[in-house]
């Protein structure tokens, strides 16, 4: 077999891996976009967040080793994206100390309603964009973990490797993630009446 034979081999080989990958890593976009959509305040900065993740992956794609969670590793890519643009943005959201029980969001409406709510009818108080700016007022690092452990249903251990933090972080930034984002619903709910 000639030299010739065998760099064009070799080039062949590369370009279907990279085809493969790119098909796989394709076909992970919904996951990763709803990641994005968790993580920042509009559906324009999420699409924006999701191409500047494939574009970072497709450049850097023999870094990815196959056979390993090519989920984990994008959403890995992700979420250092995200870290950057945040501190582009120096953007420092103010945070309370969470001191009310996990029926925060039904007590307040309570008080401000005069009698107990159906939970359907708290519901239908909150609209999407409710949620949504409830969920951005979370601070950026428990945000994080809100998103990937509870929209995009990873395990805490996944979480930890995505994010490359302990497990106890990633619980402890769970708890505060989601007493911040009770609280950020209820205030919005109660606006709503």
């Amino acid at each position: 077999m000639s030299e010739t034979d065998t760099e064009g081999r070799r080039i062949a080989n590369e370009a279907r891996d990279r085809v493969r990958f790119e098909e796989e890593a394709l076909g992970l976009s919904d996951q990763v976009f709803r990641v994005a959509r968790g993580l920042v305040n509009s559906r324009e900065e999420a699409e924006d967040l999701v191409q500047q993740t494939y574009e970072r992956a497709f450049r850097s794609w023999r870094s990815f080793t196959p056979g390993t969670n090519l989920r984990a590793w994008l959403l890995r890519i992700l979420t250092n994206l995200n870290i950057d643009r945040a501190r582009r943005v120096k953007r420092r959201p103010e945070t309370q100390p969470m001191e009310e029980g996990d029926y925060f969001l039904y007590n307040k409406l309570e008080e401000s309603a005069g009698r107990p709510l159906e939970e359907e009818r708290v519901v239908e108080r909150l609209s999407q964009d409710d949620v949504v700016g409830a969920l951005s007022a979370v601070p950026h690092d428990f945000r994080d973990v809100l998103v990937l452990v509870d929209i995009g249903d990873f395990s805490y251990q996944d979480a930890a490797q995505i994010l490359d933090i302990p497990i106890g972080t990633v619980m402890s930034r769970l708890h505060r993630a989601r007493r911040v984002l009770k609280h950020e619903l209820a205030d919005r709910a109660v606006e709503a009446t």
